[in-house]
């Protein structure tokens, strides 16, 4: 609960940020979310402020120089915002005594990180970083398969996660200080899944960036790839690109069999998952649905009845500090230890919340990532 209280059975919210993912995901997900209220927005972009607001009817509209006006009328912020400024708006919101969800990375550094939780505990409020994945059948389904021991015991998981990022857009116009590039925007999934596939977290590192020198890429690389070393000997790969064709997929590879999931990471399709063992091949689709109101249904939910979310900040934190042992890695050429990382909840199969697709919305000033939807 937040300072004030929450004496309704809806938890209001603003949408801070009205880029391309909170116009066709975030705002469209609140008719989906019977226990969320889509209150407020706030922009930097007063045509679009006013466009979209009145698109759902709303009357409290904010600047990002209003943001403590927001505040004080809502229980709770979605934070859609580029990387960099996650912190300030999480960490301003917390003492404000307002919940936070906010999208995933986390933010830059694990310094930025650790103080959005402090900032979080201080204050009574909830944290949660928007891992859509830990509610979503397909993956949940994948991480009972691996806990199973259907596939034996498990070795290797593999990835690849790309596309054709736009040029122009904030993922390689801000730099990678700054958050931009494709492990911060892409390579955070593949990181996660590892993670909570082998129920483990990784110990050391090496990766290598390449650029083909595509005008795109001036300030950040245009891809990564990836090796961690997790305990019992076990290697998880990726890579994450932002100048090749569109894929989602990985690979969980085991003594006794593989589980393939191909797309694995999207939210605007269905997900597809093959097991493999004793040479049969079993296939299951899980039908594309709204992955955002099933957050929203899930964090209001512990907003409500003061539960811990479990894709808390310390799982954002997680992934943030092997971000940067990554990019150390690439930098120096040298294996990385990763530091040792907060203990911490992983995803369950109880936290499955299905919630109907919603139809593409119409965008107002705002373009998608992929330079192929552009």
């Amino acid at each position: 609960m937040t300072r004030r209280g929450i004496s309704r059975s809806k938890v209001r919210y603003a949408v801070v940020g009205l880029g391309h993912i909170a116009q066709v995901a975030v705002l469209p997900a609140f008719s989906n979310a019977a226990n969320s209220e889509l209150f407020a927005l706030v922009s930097g972009n007063s045509d679009k402020l006013e466009k979209v607001g009145k698109k759902y009817a709303l009357e409290h509209l904010y600047s990002y120089e209003d943001y403590s006006r927001a505040l004080s009328n809502v229980d709770a912020v979605y934070l859609a915002l580029p990387n960099h400024l996650h912190r300030e708006y999480a960490v301003r919101a917390a003492a404000a005594g307002v919940h936070v969800l906010c999208e995933k990375p986390m933010a830059v550094t694990s310094e930025e990180c650790q103080a959005m939780v402090e900032a979080a505990r201080q204050n009574h409020v909830k944290l949660m970083i928007a891992y859509r994945l830990h509610l979503e059948a397909g993956n949940l389904e994948a991480i009972r398969a691996a806990r199973s021991g259907k596939l034996g015991e498990l070795r290797v998981f593999a990835s690849e996660f790309s596309q054709q990022v736009a040029e122009g857009n904030v993922r390689v116009t801000e730099p990678i200080v700054r958050g931009g590039g494709p492990v911060y925007d892409m390579g955070v999934y593949c990181i996660n899944a590892s993670r909570y596939l082998f129920g483990s977290e990784p110990t050391e590192v090496f990766a290598v960036t390449a650029n083909h020198g595509d005008k795109r890429f001036q300030r950040v690389e245009e891809m990564t790839s990836v090796v961690m070393r997790f305990p019992e000997e076990r290697l998880a790969t990726f890579t994450c690109s932002f100048g090749a064709a569109g894929i989602a997929r990985y690979s969980l590879i085991g003594t006794k069999g593989v589980l393939r999931s191909d797309p694995a990471y999207e939210y605007a399709m269905a997900i597809k998952q093959q097991i493999t063992r004793d040479d049969k091949t079993k296939t299951r689709t899980f039908p594309k649905r709204d992955q955002f109101a099933a957050e929203l249904v899930y964090f209001s939910d512990c907003i409500l009845k003061n539960k811990e979310p479990e894709p808390s900040g310390l799982e954002g934190l997680a992934d943030v500090k092997i971000v940067e042992a990554i990019y150390e890695s690439a930098r120096t050429r040298r294996v990385v230890r990763i530091p040792e990382l907060p203990g911490k909840k992983r995803p369950t199969l109880s936290q499955e919340i299905h919630r109907p697709a919603h139809g593409k919305p119409e965008v107002i000033h705002a373009k998608p990532p992929s330079r192929d939807a552009a």
